[in-house]
């Protein structure tokens, strides 16, 4: 069977990670968070005082003190992101990593490395990339491209959720304004911004469960598979 590339583009806190997730165990395909990528990368410049304005040092630590690799951890039944060989998984999910990755993620000079990084990942397809984007910038030519949306008020009441699942409580004000500053800076950034490719499938996800967008992607997947076939 044909191995596809499955790009799904976004918003944040619209369900993009755990139905990418979803779909790649059911369709037995690696799965890459993208977005993961760049918590990790916020995470180390903030954690080496690297101003977010020095480009000299953020192209020096991008080349040279910055390695990034996913593996899956038994014990927490996930993959994780692991940041020069630790894992660091909890750490990037932090408001704090929250409040600042957009800002990193407008640097040309990161987006250039990590989107060059995705590529190499997803060359020999059978995989499920969810981020910013993949359908644009990444991957152009993926067979599956999904755009997902939701309604602010929903999207800041399941990040609250997920915040609070590890022990992080934070307003649900606090986290409307991230995500509305989040969704403007994604969109209007120079490199790559946030925008729904002509050929991507919108998916609105305010008032449907997790199971409902898993299968709605698998029944583009199914669909792309016998186009493929049908040539």
């Amino acid at each position: 069977m044909k191995k596809l590339v499955i790009a799904i583009d976004g918003y944040s806190s619209c369900g993009k990670s755990t139905t990418a997730k979803a779909v790649a165990a059911e369709l037995h395909y690696a799965y890459l968070d993208t977005g993961a990528m760049y918590r990790g990368v916020t995470l180390f410049l903030l954690e080496n005082d690297i101003a977010f304005d020095d480009l000299p040092r953020i192209e020096h630590a991008l080349r040279e003190d910055i390695h990034l690799s996913f593996r899956h951890s038994r014990r927490a039944g996930r993959n994780e992101l692991y940041l020069n060989e630790v894992s660091r998984e909890d750490d990037i999910r932090q408001m704090r990593i929250s409040n600042s990755v957009s800002e990193v993620s407008v640097i040309a000079q990161v987006r250039h490395a990590m989107v060059a990084q995705q590529q190499r990942l997803g060359r020999r397809r059978g995989v499920v990339m969810d981020g910013r984007d993949i359908g644009t910038t990444v991957f152009p030519d993926a067979e599956v491209k999904i755009f997902m949306t939701a309604d602010v008020n929903i999207r800041a009441r399941r990040r609250q959720d997920e915040l609070a699942a590890k022990n992080e409580h934070v307003p649900l004000p606090d986290i409307i304004e991230n995500l509305r500053k989040r969704d403007h800076i994604d969109s209007t950034r120079a490199e790559s911004p946030l925008r729904r490719a002509p050929d991507a499938v919108l998916l609105d996800t305010t008032h449907i469960t997790i199971g409902e967008q898993v299968d709605f992607v698998l029944d583009r997947v199914s669909a792309a598979i016998f186009a493929a076939y049908a040539r």
